[in-house]
């Protein structure tokens, strides 16, 4: 069956926008619409510039004998500040105020439509890495660690807070909370890393840090690095964080009466 330039444009551009981050060989779509290079390679420069124009992404082009093209999806700078005026709008509703000085914020951070738009702003900012696993802690930040592994197509690990007999050998790292202050232990399985990996964590909330420190000491034991830590929400309560080198997409300070003043964290926004 023979296709015309159109159909194979919009089908060339539903399977790289299907497969976020994944390498296709020029020799897949050729043999796929029976056609020559040149010509694949011309459909692709024309969704190169549709995709760029309409500010959806990159279509990437790999060099090389392992060469090829994929799809890095973005949010279109107007469509990241209003998603992240609308949470922050959202989280300065006093009816959210919960006892403990916390805010609910459940509602965001388990509805599929923010977390999709968050994982690519978080993709923004890290695709070009050479990101090898997402790296959560259970459990709220589990959506949103799978939809920015979904958009990096990489696999997810998530940290433990109990030793499962289903994730076999363990290790083990003691920490200390950043939101109770205590000291805990969480875990991962040994067979959830490759040596030599390259590691984004993503979580909901950044308080003191605690936490992300462990996921950071745990990966050093798995042998591998922490190339970039991203995280929704960032708690400013004066005190100064265990870790740096992170982004926040939305800050949340914490004033005398413990209540919180919510804004866009325009500062990280403007580094993509």
């Amino acid at each position: 069956m023979g296709f015309k330039r159109k159909e194979r444009i919009a089908i060339i551009t539903k399977i790289l926008v299907d497969n976020p981050n994944k390498i296709f060989r020029l020799q897949y779509f050729t043999d796929k619409f029976d056609s020559a290079k040149s010509t694949i390679s011309e459909d692709i420069d024309i969704i190169k510039n549709l995709i760029n124009e309409m500010q959806m992404g990159k279509i990437i082009t790999i060099v090389g004998a392992s060469g090829g093209v994929k799809y890095i999806p973005f949010l279109e700078k107007n469509e990241m500040k209003e998603l992240l005026e609308d949470i922050s709008t959202k989280l300065n509703e006093k009816s959210r105020l919960i006892p403990g000085g916390m805010v609910y914020a459940l509602d965001i951070l388990y509805n599929p439509n923010y977390l999709k738009k968050i994982a690519k702003i978080f993709s923004a900012y890290y695709y070009d890495k050479n990101i090898d696993y997402v790296l959560t802690v259970e459990t709220k930040g589990i959506p949103l660690a799978t939809m920015t592994a979904e958009v990096l197509n990489v696999p997810l690990v998530v940290v433990r807070d109990e030793n499962k007999l289903t994730e076999g050998s363990t290790i083990g790292i003691s920490y200390t909370s950043g939101s109770t202050g205590r000291v805990k232990t969480m875990y991962v399985s040994k067979n959830s890393i490759r040596k030599n990996s390259n590691i984004l964590v993503i979580d909901d909330f950044l308080r003191l840090g605690g936490t992300s420190l462990g996921m950071q000491n745990i990966v050093k034991e798995l042998d591998s690095v922490v190339v970039g830590m991203c995280f929704l929400i960032e708690i400013d309560n004066g005190k100064e964080k265990m870790i740096d080198d992170y982004i926040a997409l939305i800050k949340m300070v914490e004033n005398d009466d413990k209540k919180f003043d919510t804004s866009v964290n325009w500062e990280t926004l403007n580094k993509i």
